[in-house]
């Protein structure tokens, strides 16, 4: 729902705008990374409703191999987004079959990951079918992207991905840091890479992101996008990006330029699908400039 202000506790707002549309993080990434030209597999879990089949009817259309997508006994989940004029986001979503995936579904899934040039992993799933995924990976040589959203709960794993995206809160949740100036962002992403001793792209929204790539850091600024219409979708366009660039080759910096890119062409457009851009709507992948520090 677009809204022109969220309510407060016990508030309630008129004049909102009401759209209803496909969603969830794995999803999104999986048809993000097709829209960029690369094949992508997928595995989730949907329940026996409609919702299930207009998603199946979804990845179909968009080229996104949903073969091992699991059909389980609850509902497809949902989530419930409030977007404000300043196209601030708030979501609130019930998990429903995604509870229902299991590390057996990850053990029928090993050898298309030991055949992915990339995993890709977010945490609307249970964790530790997450972590499993993370860790066939490992053993295959398949190297992985962790998008730690939402973040709470996993605690801070060693070597648990080659690169790991999370956002500013994100990473102190990692890290068990609470007040958010406890760090700057330059600390916070080296801190993450240290203890968690793999590489990280921490987003920072409108700040653009920082990247530690093999103890180097580099700040990679923010792209202006035409406007800012809804941050719904942002990360996990910035996340696709990421990954094709990886896929392609590409540095960490560099891949997260181009991503910076392909987040700020989501921020500029209503909804998710809608928003995810397709390779056309992108500049080529080619080296910029950025600041690094030691």
């Amino acid at each position: 729902m677009r809204i022109d202000r969220a309510p407060s506790a016990g508030e309630t707002v008129s004049g909102g705008i009401l759209s209803a549309g496909p969603g969830g993080k794995g999803s999104n990434q999986a048809i993000g990374i097709s829209r960029l030209g690369h094949p992508a597999t997928l595995l989730t879990a949907v329940g026996p409703d409609a919702a299930a089949a207009d998603a199946r009817a979804l990845w179909a259309a968009e080229s996104v191999d949903a073969r091992a997508v699991v059909t389980g006994s609850s509902a497809t989940m949902t989530g419930f987004i409030l977007v404000d004029s300043a196209g601030e986001n708030r979501i609130a979503i019930a998990p429903g079959a995604l509870d229902e995936l299991t590390i057996e579904h990850v053990d029928s899934f090993r050898d298309t990951i030991a055949a992915a040039d990339l995993l890709v992993v977010s945490l609307e799933i249970p964790r530790e079918v997450a972590i499993a995924a993370l860790e066939a990976a490992r053993e295959a040589g398949t190297r992985s992207v962790l998008n730690p959203a939402p973040a709470a709960g996993l605690g801070a794993r060693p070597r648990i991905a080659d690169v790991l995206t999370p956002n500013s809160s994100e990473g102190r949740a990692l890290l068990g840091v609470g007040a958010p100036d406890y760090i700057d962002d330059e600390a916070l992403a080296r801190r993450l890479a240290d203890r968690l001793e793999c590489d990280i792209v921490l987003t920072l929204g409108s700040r653009g992101a920082v990247v530690v790539d093999a103890g180097r850091t580099h700040c990679v600024p923010a792209r202006q996008p035409r406007a800012i219409v809804d941050t719904t979708g942002a990360g996990d366009a910035f996340t696709a990006a990421l990954a094709v660039a990886l896929v392609e080759g590409a540095g960490l910096a560099d891949a997260a330029h181009w991503a910076a890119e392909a987040g700020a062409h989501a921020v500029s457009m209503a909804e998710v699908i809608p928003a995810l851009p397709h390779r056309s709507d992108l500049g080529p992948l080619t080296r910029t400039t950025e600041r690094e520090t030691e």
